[in-house]
């Protein structure tokens, strides 16, 4: 899938999260929302798109990839 648009995806997803949950809870929320509902391959590839440094992401969709990093292990 086209990183640009994972991106976009999960900037939407933070935004939808950060008003309800709050700046503190909302990258967990989200975290857990990618867990659950986006396939494996589009989690490792979000997280490689973050630790690669590229990408515009919002500071909650920046940190909720910071927890779901935790899953992936770094490449090698």
């Amino acid at each position: 899938m086209d990183a640009e648009h994972l991106v976009d995806m999960v900037n939407d997803i933070a935004n939808f999260f950060a008003p309800a949950s709050g700046a503190e809870q909302a990258p967990a929320e989200v975290a857990s929302h990618l867990r659950r509902f986006w396939e494996p391959r589009m989690r490792r590839q979000i997280v490689e798109v973050w630790r690669d440094g590229h990408g515009e992401f919002s500071s909650v969709a920046r940190a909720a990839i910071a927890l779901l990093a935790t899953d992936a292990p770094a490449k090698g």
